[in-house]
């Protein structure tokens, strides 16, 4: 199952995370050195919803972001999957 939100497209991203050693200057130490780069992954932050469409009179199952559920509260949620293209 991909994880990837059906409205807004959000996926899963790589990046990295900067592991470093040492006592900072201020502390007294000689600073921080980068000692090695981590891959890591930014996963969306997904839900299963199944949200009722007043217009269509039906349930609709979306695979949705957060910030897809905020914006379907904010623009209507029939509009918002129209745009979105799940329903005609």
């Amino acid at each position: 199952m991909a994880k990837v939100c059906d409205i807004t497209g959000a996926r899963v991203s790589r990046g990295h995370t900067i592991h470093r050693r040492g006592l900072g200057k201020k502390q007294g130490g000689v600073g921080r050195h980068v000692t090695a780069m981590t891959p890591r992954t930014f996963t969306p932050n997904l839900h299963a919803k199944r949200i009722f469409v007043p217009e269509l009179g039906k349930h609709v199952e979306v695979k949705c972001t957060a910030r897809a559920l905020k914006t379907m509260a904010k623009n209507g949620i029939y509009s918002t999957l129209k745009k979105a293209g799940l329903v005609s």
